[in-house]
């Protein structure tokens, strides 16, 4: 596993950058990958979001998909994509400190 150091801290990566390690994220390290991602600010909706997406990885073991955080997580599909633009379920979950939700290309 390669590392990177964000917002202070290393943390472990996978091929594609996103966290293997979902224990070591902070509210810090979201807002780092969220500027690299070119969204400047983390509002109450991303938050919305992101712990939505953290809860089902850490029940599940993945992120959901689209259509599940479209159905269960209060944000409608348009709201998604201004949020995390370029693809709201690869976004969060980075943000988050995720993998790559299954299903994501």
């Amino acid at each position: 596993m390669a590392t990177r150091e964000i917002a202070g801290v290393t943390v472990e990566i996978d091929e594609n950058g996103y966290m293997t390690d979902h224990t070591a994220w902070t509210k810090a390290i979201a807002e780092a990958f969220a500027k690299e991602e070119g969204i400047d600010e983390l509002t109450d909706r991303h938050y919305i979001v992101i712990d939505f997406m953290r809860k089902e990885y850490e029940e599940n073991g993945t992120g959901p998909s689209i259509r599940k955080l479209n159905k269960q997580s209060g944000v409608n599909t348009k709201e998604l994509y201004q949020l995390f633009p370029g693809g709201p379920a690869k976004k969060a979950a980075l943000i988050a400190g995720i993998p790559k939700p299954q299903g994501c290309v």
